[in-house]
């Protein structure tokens, strides 16, 4: 089958964020039993033969040794800072008032397109990811929760997301999405290693603001049923973020990081399947939007790159 390339980045991307989607439910729901650096480390190693396995089948296992790796790791560096953040607001905040605060990645992204990367990007397209993010807003209906602190951690995740796929879009062209998440993936295991020995060290019970307790909460045992949940998160990390840089290397990012928006939605099927959430009148219009804000940028793209190629991934 063959379809162009623009087509292909978005289908990665928003299988990438459904993948993900379903982390979040995982990582939520043990926030109040476990700390964040038992999870991720427990997610990378699970993660491993995975991502090991799509590095030998997208060029081989000699393509780890990177030129680029000095980039490679600096990218992992701002995705550790993006996602710690992200999981650290779940204790305090709603999953809906965090996706909203976090889909601001778009406007950094398209922010910071121009000047790393010389997109140029039109009115048009500006029109396209603000219409997606007041569909955002109005999909959520942010309340009072979202001034607390912590609400400034899904905004520092937006950032250094953003920053981090502006970076993909650069290195990418020749390292695969599967050796990015390789050196993504490392950066995490040995960052959550090194927490984890500290906190150990340190011996103590940290009481106070939620966020900060899922940090420096000391290592638990975890119970079967949630050992298999948290090392599910592996390979759904480790196709997540293949599926997610394999988008930002094949297409420009202010195209394809409008179709982030698409979290929204997951969220809100998520939180009625298991929380019995219903969705508002005000998620339905705002997920109208967001999905219109996505075919724009599209649409004002058309034209531009045409180029066929096989939809696998690159060898």
């Amino acid at each position: 089958m063959f379809v162009s390339k623009r087509l292909q980045a978005v289908l990665w991307l928003m299988g990438g964020i459904f993948i993900f989607s379903l982390q979040d439910i995982v990582i939520k729901a043990v926030s109040g039993s476990y700390p964040v650096h038992e999870v991720i480390f427990a997610r990378c190693v699970a993660a491993i033969p995975f991502i090991l396995f799509l590095i030998a089948r997208s060029g081989g296992l000699r393509t780890i040794k990177s030129p680029r790796s000095g980039a490679l790791i600096f990218r992992g560096l701002l995705l550790l800072c993006a996602y710690t953040s992200y999981f650290l607001a779940f204790p305090v905040m709603k999953l809906a008032d965090v996706i909203a605060l976090y889909a601001t990645v778009p406007l950094f992204v398209t922010a910071l397109a121009g000047p790393f990367l010389g997109e140029k990007i039109s009115i048009a397209r500006w029109g396209a990811v603000f219409l997606g993010f007041i569909g955002a807003l109005i999909m959520v209906q942010p309340g009072s929760s979202i001034f607390e602190y912590a609400s400034l951690l899904p905004i520092l995740s937006a950032f250094a997301y953003a920053s981090a796929q502006i970076l993909a879009r650069r290195i990418g062209m020749k390292d695969s999405a599967a050796v990015m998440s390789f050196y993504q993936n490392m950066l995490y295991l040995v960052a959550a290693g090194v927490l984890a020995l500290v906190v150990t060290a340190w011996g103590g019970d940290y009481e106070g603001h939620k966020s900060l307790v899922f940090l420096l909460r000391q290592w638990v045992t975890p119970s079967v049923q949630d050992l298999v949940l948290i090392a599910a998160c592996g390979p759904i990390a480790a196709i997540g973020m293949t599926m997610l840089g394999e988008a930002y290397r094949l297409e420009e990012a202010n195209i394809v990081t409008s179709f982030e928006y698409t979290n929204l939605i997951w969220g809100t099927i998520w939180g009625y399947l298991i929380w019995s959430e219903m969705p508002s009148q005000y998620s339905v219009i705002g997920a109208v939007l967001i999905v219109s804000a996505g075919l724009l940028l599209l649409a004002f793209a058309k034209g531009k790159d045409e180029v066929t190629t096989d939809l696998r991934e690159p060898g």
